[in-house]
């Protein structure tokens, strides 16, 4: 039993770590093109401030893959709870609180997470490939 809870829980770090990475799409993808040479610094940002603000400050990339995130941590939270044997609605409503602590807890997971990639891990790397990324920074 012990072992098929932590390969449970192992399963919703999976869907943590994948909606933060899927939240910052908008960056990631600079970054690998001016990796491997692929485009210019320039053609980067640009890129880049495109996906993240999109046209007169007025884009959908962002907000669609912040949505796609939050409908994969819910649909990780499902999987989670179905596999600990709560499906049905009787059994969610005995089980109330600890569905509404876990989804708590995953969703202040996912934040964390989806901050700390894109505004530390992906932004440091971003300024160490000479992207105009300062500003981005959470600390000056």
């Amino acid at each position: 039993m012990a072992g098929n809870v932590t390969q449970d829980v192992k399963s919703l770090w999976r869907w943590i770590g994948g909606s933060a990475f899927l939240a910052s799409m908008c960056c990631f993808p600079s970054i690998v093109l001016v990796l491997f040479g692929l485009a210019s610094v320039s053609t980067a940002a640009a890129l880049s401030n495109d996906l993240y603000w999109g046209t007169n400050g007025m884009g959908w990339f962002r907000p669609t893959l912040m949505t796609l995130s939050v409908i994969m941590v819910s649909a990780g939270l499902v999987f989670y709870f179905r596999k600990q044997g709560i499906c049905s609605l009787d059994e969610a409503k005995q089980q109330r609180q600890r569905i509404i602590n876990t989804t708590l807890v995953v969703f202040i997971l996912s934040a964390l997470a989806y901050t700390v990639f894109n505004f530390v891990i992906l932004t440091e790397i971003g300024i160490a490939l000479d992207l105009p990324w300062e500003s981005s920074r959470l600390w000056a």
